[in-house]
């Protein structure tokens, strides 16, 4: 059946990243499948079944359809190699098929003729697809992330290499949704559109589907390990009420029992808290855990048992799991579980419990399979209280805080974890029970409660509600078998009440109550269940353990500025008095602004001048992005207190006093031989006062003070001595900068002058750019593109923080060589002056600490206000620098956005790139 030949005909791949056919690494129990969005000469999707070592490849231009009465084309092409299943990326023009690619979905698959599945069994599996596909009609399930359920491929009489794709009749069948409006990867989250804008997708190497062990991401962020067979599970401190936070997650509290999947090469072990096998009792998760397309993963999640209305319920868990039942034996009602994986600790041969949480969520999200089984936890970001009250009105247990950046400490309760509970619940230790009367006189009364404290079983308090007449019989029989005539709790005067008979103390209950008593009782208990997950000498008072809710940060963030538009337009509207002073309010903070209607540039064409309160509306209109981009960097001002045509200066360290809302760092400077302070623009008061200094352009380092969330073993002590701030944050950078100055003159320059903006030699900047990208794309390197507002081009790559200025510079070197070796006649690296004419000149030292460049949407001191703007790739040709300006600027921005608003989230790791080149 394979066609790779052809394959490998088609294409040139010292000219493209596409996989050259190679012998498969890893062969998994399941067949596997991918569907590729590419937008080529025109859009399709790529449907690849994996049978006998190949892609077998249909391109359907509609796409799939949930509807069974749309039966979509799907045309035959050839074989693709199964390493290709991964691939996403750009294939550059000049190639078969050039354009962009992501992995629409991907997943694994399974015959279905006969609705006989042979998930599990790839020999049995790859007999009925070669088989089906020879006869022309496949009839085949998939679990994807998007498409699920049954589907065929029917050959039509018309052509041999013409088929129909149709959705069957099931339960996964939506006549009302369109699913390709999901338009993103399930690898890597990108879009289309992210692709064509210059973000790249890191690779993956290797010959899987889902394999993201071999990505460069994980390879980064895990560390080398063998598979653990055992682990603890990390729990939350308890703290009493809910928050909201920049730097926590919210999900919700499951009521369930936590459980570890550890899964190797499709064998599946599921484990309580207590390291208790539970895998006979959970066989459906089990079973779809097994589909998974990474050998070795280890998640950490929680069974729940759903009832009617999709909500976990505990009761109902105790109900389907018994006491000590069977599967087997479960009675009349009990439902199979569902279990809510919410963090990935370990994928083939990676430990990945010191990566930050939401890196870690991210991964756990590439390998699971969504099932009617297995479903992944949603989380909201920032907005805690408000979570908090909507899962209590959906009746749930409560929710869970956690720190975005925070690792995974196994087996210890952190503080990076925090529970609030909407009812007083917890675990307690059975150590007895109260003899029963009346209806109960022949099983029990009531539970003796405790908890462990220094060594000793303290006693509690007793439960008798919360039984069913099948609970109380059942617990009966199990109390009976546990009878002692030692009483294991310290000793307490109420346990000498009533007729009390003592059981050995290796049964947990999990109890809900009203409160604590002044007498450490518990008021008004509650039975729920038993805890067969949890260790008995593992139980404490949680209380005890109470942890205060985070204090907010004081300063302002990002997000808090993107969600006060509000405030914005208050400022604005301030701004709009007709009076040439103001105390202007920011936010809690004031800002004493002057000179409001002093020219800052002269009027030309039709426009008049430009004023101080021009340049203060921009700003603050355009603060959200501006302080996206520019937050926790150290800043040079250029200041022209008299306008562009005065006289200027640059300042870049403050010795006077500051207001209270500017955040400075201090850090050393072999130039001023000492410590100095540098303002950074965190908050939006802050870029307001800038501008009232007629700080007219905004130069933020390319390096950052902060070491979140990429560069934690990094100092953030920048203060003493030069050896300090080498080994600092602020020595290693976000960026790669390809700074592109054209020096093509127009001729009206005066003897001396540098080039002036001429269409020539921004057309020539245009053409060297999509050569360099085209250089960035080869090498797997995003690449976002902006104009410096002058005369030229700026191309930022953005990379994680494990490199050096030095390293950054020489990178940058290299790429500009290769890229003057590829354009000889138009590409310049030369210092001197005279040797760039003619040329655009790649300036790699840009890429030096403490060097600066106008920062994205920041105003340019020439003539008619232009603003250092991003671009999208596509623009390059169709627009002029001065087609963008403090007038123009803020409408493109509402319009389309910012272009840059994912340049953080696209780092790549330039360990790849420095191996490959020695």
């Amino acid at each position: 059946m394979s066609n790779l030949e052809r394959y490998e005909e088609k294409r040139d791949f010292s000219t493209t990243r596409e996989p050259a056919p190679a012998p498969a690494e890893r062969v998994p129990a399941n067949l596997r499948f991918v569907i590729q969005k590419h937008a080529a000469s025109r859009l399709h999707y790529d449907v690849r079944l994996e049978v006998d070592g190949v892609l077998k490849s249909w391109a359907v231009p509609k796409g799939p359809s949930l509807d069974p009465d749309e039966k979509r084309l799907a045309a035959l092409v050839e074989d693709h190699p199964i390493d290709y299943g991964t691939f996403e990326g750009v294939i550059a023009d000049g190639n078969y098929g050039a354009g962009h690619v992501i992995v629409w979905d991907a997943g694994a698959y399974s015959p279905d003729e006969g609705g006989v599945l042979s998930f599990g069994n790839r020999e049995e599996a790859e007999d009925h697809v070669r088989r089906e596909i020879e006869a022309g009609k496949l009839s085949f399930t998939l679990r994807g992330r998007k498409l699920a359920g049954s589907w065929t491929l029917v050959r039509t009489a018309r052509s041999p290499k013409d088929w129909l794709l149709i959705k069957h009749k099931d339960s996964h069948v939506d006549k009302d949704r369109d699913v390709l409006d999901q338009d993103r990867s399930v690898q890597s989250g990108l879009s289309l559109e992210d692709l064509k804008g210059g973000r790249l997708p890191e690779p993956v190497v290797g010959d899987g589907l889902g394999l993201i062990a071999r990505s460069e991401t994980v390879q980064h962020l895990g560390k080398p390990a063998p598979f653990p067979m055992t682990m603890k599970p990390m729990m939350a401190r308890t703290t009493d009420h809910a928050f909201s936070g920049d730097d926590w997650i919210f999900e919700p509290k499951l009521d369930g029992y936590r459980t570890i999947a550890f899964v190797r090469n499709g064998q599946v072990t599921l484990r309580s808290r207590n390291g208790k096998d539970m895998t006979e009792k959970m066989p459906a998760i089990a079973q779809e855990l097994r589909g998974l397309l990474e050998s070795e993963i280890v998640i950490d999640g929680e069974a729940v048992a759903l009832d009617e209305r999709g909500l976990p319920s505990f009761g109902l868990l105790q109900h389907t799991m018994g006491f000590d039942r069977s599967v087997s034996e479960r009675p009349p009602g009990s439902v199979d579980l569902v279990y809510y994986p919410f963090d990935l600790l370990y994928v083939t041969g990676m430990d990945l419990r010191k990566a930050p949480l939401l890196e870690r969520k991210r991964l756990l999200n590439e390998v699971l399979l969504p099932s009617d089984h297995v479903r992944e936890v949603e989380y909201v970001e920032r907005d805690g209280e408000a979570f908090y009250e909507a899962t209590s009105r959906l009746g749930l247990e409560g929710m869970v805080a956690k720190r975005r950046d925070g690792v995974y400490d196994a087996g210890s309760r952190s503080r990076t974890w925090l529970k609030v509970k909407a009812d007083q619940a917890q675990d307690f230790v059975i150590g007895g029970y109260m003899v029963g009367e009346g209806a109960r006189s022949t099983t029990f009364g009531s539970l003796i409660l405790g908890y462990y404290e220094d060594g000793l079983l303290r006693y509690t308090g007793k439960a008798g509600r919360g039984f069913d007449t099948r609970t109380l019989a059942d617990l009966s029989e199990i109390l009976a078998g546990r009878e002692t005539k030692e009483c294991p709790f310290a000793a307490d005067p109420e346990l000498e009440e009533g007729d009390n008979r003592g059981v050995t103390p290796d049964l947990v209950a999990s109890v809900k109550f009203a409160e604590w008593t002044q007498e450490d009782r518990l008021r008004a208990p509650v039975f729920l269940g038993l805890r067969p997950d949890i260790n008995p000498t593992d139980v404490g008072r949680e209380e005890a353990k109470l942890e205060a809710p985070p204090a907010q940060a004081k300063r302002e963030s990002v997000p808090a500025v993107e969600r006060d538009r509000d405030d914005i337009s208050g400022v604005l509207e301030q701004l709009s008095e007709k009076v040439d002073k103001l105390l202007l309010e920011v936010g809690s903070y004031e800002v004493a602004l002057t000179n409001l209607d002093k020219p800052l540039w002269l009027a030309e064409n039709d426009r008049g001048p430009i004023t101080k309160r021009d340049m203060l509306r921009y700003y603050v209109g355009m603060g959200p992005h501006v302080l996206r981009h520019v937050r926790d960097r150290p800043l040079t001002l250029t200041r022209y207190p008299n306008g562009i045509y005065g006289q200027s200066f640059y300042q870049k360290r403050f010795e006077q006093e500051l207001p209270e809302f500017a955040e400075t760092v201090r850090l050393f400077s072999s130039h001023n031989e000492g410590d100095v302070e540098y303002v950074m623009i965190n908050n939006l008061a802050t870029l307001v006062w800038l501008a009232q200094l007629a700080d007219i352009e905004l130069h933020p380092w390319q390096s950052r003070v902060v070491a979140e969330p990429d560069a934690l073993g990094l100092s953030t002590t920048f203060t003493g001595s030069e050896d300090e701030i080498k080994e600092s944050a602020l020595n290693y950078p976000d960026v790669i900068v390809f700074d592109l100055d054209p020096y093509i003159y127009s001729g009206d320059e005066k003897e001396g002058d540098e080039p002036e903006l001429n269409r020539r030699a921004f057309s020539k900047a245009a053409e060297v750019a999509v050569a360099l990208k085209d250089i960035l794309d080869q090498l797997s390197l995003s690449s976002f593109l902006k104009t410096s507002g002058k005369t030229g081009l700026h191309i930022y790559v953005p990379v994680v923080r494990q490199y050096d200025y030095g390293t950054t510079r020489k990178t940058c070197e290299l790429v500009g060589r290769f890229l003057m070796q590829r354009m000889p006649l138009d590409v310049t690296m030369e210092w001197s002056v005279d040797k760039r004419k003619g040329k655009i000149f790649l300036d790699h030292n840009q890429n030096v600490r403490g060097k600066n460049m106008a920062s994205i949407y920041s105003l340019r001191p020439l003539p008619g206000a232009t603003v250092s703007i991003p671009l999208r790739w596509d623009e390059l040709g169709k627009v002029y620098p001065t087609d963008f300006n403090i007038d123009t600027v803020p409408a493109r921005v509402a319009e389309i956005g910012d272009l840059w608003s994912g340049v953080i989230e696209a780092k790549h790791d330039l360990r790849r790139l420095l191996e490959t080149v020695g």
